[in-house]
């Protein structure tokens, strides 16, 4: 599971290295010569990881694998706050937009010498989490994708085929064929859809595509696949960049389009969204939207919803020709003050390994790392009965789609909290997308320090 993630370090990364340096001297919470203590925030990946444990200690007689697992909200706040007081677990399921700033913060251990290569996993992913000295500090654990999640029967209504649904496209100017399968799967209290004369934007029944929010810095399920099909790159460099680019014009044109879909009627407005209880897929569980971009990790909820056909279509192609989507992936981390550091690096190689990931892919939940764990999630998810193809045809064809990684730099926090209001006062205030040069001005000058 992935809710959008706050800045929960400190964004003074001064105060906060600070802070760190004066942990309690205790050790990991639990941790012992004989127990490694995991940290997860994902329940419904809880029993796969439990089934792992079972396989490592059987592999390693004496060494057992206590594992906790808190609620997303909560994982954050704990974790950050273990590191000031050393109260932190041995291992910790990693996310990538926290990666810099705690490699920066120098709470993360090496993991050099476990033998992850690159070649091992899916493309990409075990570099993602090199740090900027050279030294690794995450063993590949899952990926995801995105793609546009639609409900069938409202489709079918509208005309609209499956395959035309996969070969959309997309342009700044007029939205393409894209924007007008959005706007004819509008449909306002009347009855009128969106492309059809006397339509009413401000009275809409169920939009064409439910809305994410303001996308952060980051825009993972909302602008960033148009952004990117587009040609633009977060940053000037595809890991630790030196300069962000939301100044770019290519950026900008992107964003006043997307966020316009709200001005025509065909997304709802900021004031309708909410991260805790209206979400985009919420808004199509509830009939509220036909469409919503989403990840790989939403693949179960989705097909969850009583009623309804959910499917999935791959993004549409840009102005580039290639479709785009974001690649993220999670990592194990070891902790710099594990009281068990030996079984902490023997427990990450197995997490890491195809002894653990293919039960992790068999659970179909995830998508995990290696080739052999994606494999094994595709099989279960078909055995459900579901698709999967929008979220794996991305990973397997470069020639078509355009796969990237969530911006890895320094200071993410910093960025994040900047970008944040920023973006939301373009999407539900109407400020210009030029006020993003001052936002990225002042990003940058954190960036440089």
């Amino acid at each position: 599971m992935r809710i959008r993630l706050r800045p929960l370090v400190a964004a003074t990364g001064a105060l906060a290295l600070s802070l760190v340096s004066g942990c309690a001297q205790g050790g990991a919470a639990g941790s012992s010569a004989n127990t490694v203590t995991y940290w997860l925030w994902d329940a419904n990946q809880l029993p796969a990881y439990q089934a792992c444990a079972k396989g490592f200690e059987k592999e390693n007689p004496g060494l057992n694998v206590k594992i906790t697992q808190l609620g997303w909200s909560d994982y954050w706040t704990k974790l950050t706050a273990g590191f000031i007081a050393g109260t932190q677990p041995d291992v910790f399921t990693d996310h990538i937009q926290n990666f810099g700033q705690f490699a920066d913060l120098k709470v993360l251990e090496p993991l050099d010498g476990l033998g992850i290569e690159d070649s091992d996993y899916q493309p990409g992913l075990a570099a993602n989490w090199v740090g900027q000295d050279g030294h690794r500090y995450g063993a590949p654990k899952d990926w995801d994708t995105v793609a546009l999640f639609y409900n069938s029967k409202m489709t079918e209504q509208a005309g609209l085929t499956a395959d035309q649904l996969d070969s959309l496209s997309w342009n700044p100017k007029d939205g393409g064929t894209f924007e007008k399968a959005i706007a004819h799967l509008t449909v306002d209290r009347n009855g009128k859809r969106g492309d059809e004369a006397g339509f009413d934007k401000n009275n809409v029944k169920v939009y064409g595509m439910a809305s994410g929010g303001g996308g952060f810095g980051d825009g993972q399920t909302q602008w960033s696949n148009f952004a990117a099909s587009a040609g633009w790159s977060y940053l000037d460099k595809p890991r630790w960049g030196t300069k962000y680019r939301y100044d770019s014009r290519t950026f900008q044109s992107v964003i006043q389009w997307y966020f316009g879909l709200a001005k025509k009627g065909y997304m709802p407005p900021l004031s309708d969204y909410n991260v805790q209880s209206n979400q985009a897929n919420t808004q199509v569980a509830a009939g509220k939207a036909a469409t919503a971009f989403d990840g790989a990790w939403m693949i179960s909820t989705y097909a969850g919803f009583k009623g309804k056909d959910i499917k999935t279509a791959l993004t549409p192609a840009g102005p580039t020709g290639k479709r785009a989507t974001m690649m993220n992936g999670l990592a194990d981390s070891i902790t710099k003050a594990s009281k068990n550091k030996a079984g902490a690096r023997k427990w990450v190689a197995y997490l890491a390994s195809d002894r653990c990931q293919t039960v992790v892919g068999r659970s179909g939940v995830v998508f995990p790392a290696t080739p052999a764990g994606t494999e094994a999630a595709v099989a279960a998810y078909r055995k459900k009965g579901i698709d999967v193809s929008a979220f794996t045809e991305p990973v397997a064809d470069k020639k078509r789609f355009r796969t990237f990684s969530y911006p890895i730099a320094s200071y993410s926090a910093d960025m994040t909290a900047l970008m944040a209001p920023a973006m939301e006062d373009i999407y539900g205030n109407g400020k210009p997308v030029s006020s993003l040069d001052q936002t990225n001005e002042q990003i940058n000058l954190i960036l440089s320090q």
